[in-house]
C-alpha cells in the first residue's frame, strides 16, 4: 500500500469533512442517554458516506446517477430535517411546560435522518472526489475508499468525544435541541443558494 496515497486520502477526507464534526457532535448530544442512539448516529454516518462514495465512484467511471443540476436540490434534505427538528423542539418545549412526557425525544436521532444529512452535506465532496477517483485508477481508488471509511470511524469518535466533554455537553444539553435545527436549516439553505437552486 502506497503511504503517499494514504496520506493524500487522509488529507482529502479531513479537508472535505471538517463541518461534519459539529453535525456529529449535535447528533450525539441529541441522543445522549438514549439506548442505541450512538449506534444509530454511527450507522447513519456510514450509510450517508457510503452513498457519497458510491455516487463518486460511479461518476468517475462515467455513470451519472445524479446529474450536476440536481446536486443543489440535495439541500432540501437537511432543510426539511431542520424544520422537523425545530417543530419537535417547539412541541417538546410546550410539553415540558405542561409537565407532559416528551415521547418523540425518547429515541434520539434516526439512522436514515443522519444518513440523509451526511449525504446532502457531502454534495460538495462529490465535486472533489469524482476527479480524484477518475485519475487515481482502481488500485489507488480502493485505498482512498478504505482510508475514508476508516476515518469515518475516527470522525464519529471525535464527534462523540466533543459531545461528552463536560463543558460542551452542558452547552449541547441545554441548547443542542435548538442549535441542531438552526445548523440543519443553515446547511440546507447554503447548499440551495450556493448551487443556484430555484434560481437563487
Amino acid at each position: 500500500m502506497n503511504l503517499g496515497v494514504v496520506g493524500q486520502a487522509a488529507g482529502l477526507f479531513a479537508v472535505t469533512n471538517v463541518d461534519d464534526l459539529l453535525i456529529l457532535a449535535l447528533f450525539f448530544a441529541q441522543g445522549a442517554g438514549r439506548r442505541g442512539a450512538a449506534a444509530r448516529v454511527v450507522a447513519g454516518q456510514y450509510l450517508g458516506f457510503l452513498a457519497i462514495l458510491a455516487v463518486a465512484a460511479a461518476a468517475a467511471f462515467g455513470a451519472t446517477f445524479l446529474p450536476e443540476p440536481v446536486l443543489p436540490y440535495l439541500g432540501l434534505l437537511p432543510l426539511a430535517l431542520g424544520l422537523k427538528a425545530a417543530w419537535q423542539a417547539w412541541r417538546n418545549h410546550r410539553d415540558s411546560e405542561e409537565d407532559a412526557p416528551a415521547g418523540d425525544r425518547a429515541g434520539g436521532p434516526k439512522a436514515l435522518e443522519v444518513a440523509a444529512v451526511t449525504f446532502a452535506n457531502g454534495g460538495d465532496n462529490l465535486g472533489v472526489y469524482v476527479p480524484v477517483f477518475a485519475t487515481a485508477g482502481v488500485g489507488a481508488m480502493s485505498v482512498y475508499v478504505a482510508v475514508f471509511l476508516a476515518l469515518v470511524a475516527v470522525w464519529c469518535a471525535a464527534g462523540r468525544y466533543f459531545a461528552t466533554r463536560p463543558v460542551v455537553a452542558r452547552v449541547l444539553g441545554r441548547w443542542g435541541h435548538l442549535l441542531l435545527p438552526f445548523v440543519l436549516i443553515g446547511i440546507g439553505t447554503l447548499i440551495l443558494v450556493d448551487g443556484g437552486a430555484f434560481g437563487l
